[in-house]
């Protein structure tokens, strides 16, 4: 903000935006073993490793599709650090299912939402097409039709 001032401008002092701690998640799910087991077998590791990289905050949540580690680290820095340790890369790397059963992201883990909301999506090429709807079909009254007719029989 400027402030007028005998005629000159004097510029006040500026706020500045700290930079905020992020919380980073690992998603594992079952596989051929539980994920639950994999958290048993794992999470004292996980835990210590987070605690001795300067981790703010930490919590395991459980689901019926696995489980999900959520740290809060003050930078991105302290986080990467804390991924490349020999025993967080060793836990990772024995999630009953490596192939589609780690996930690992920026946020909340689980049905947490996104930061920001979701853009429009573009809707698919079928939905171009309008689709007939109750009035368009067709009407058939039964109620004015003739009684029931029978057949003419041949006589001989």
């Amino acid at each position: 903000m400027i402030n007028m001032e005998g005629g000159c401008c004097v510029r006040e002092r500026g706020r500045t935006i700290a930079i905020v701690a992020e919380w980073w998640s690992i998603e594992v799910l079952h596989g051929a073993v539980s994920a639950f087991r994999w958290q048993e077998q794992h999470d004292s590791a996980l835990i210590e490793a987070a605690l001795t990289n300067g981790v703010r905050d930490g919590a395991w949540h459980a689901d019926r599709w696995g489980v999900v580690f959520e740290v809060l680290f003050d930078t991105e820095e302290q986080w990467e650090a804390f991924r490349s340790l020999p025993g967080v890369r060793a836990a990772l790397d024995a999630v009953p299912d490596p192939v589609n059963g780690l996930l690992i992201y920026r946020g909340r883990g689980g049905g947490a939402g996104v930061r920001e909301p979701r853009g429009p999506v573009p809707a698919p090429g079928s939905a171009a097409a309008s689709l007939p709807g109750p009035g368009d079909e067709p009407y058939l009254d039964l109620t004015a039709a003739p009684g029931p007719v029978r057949a003419a029989t041949r006589t001989a």
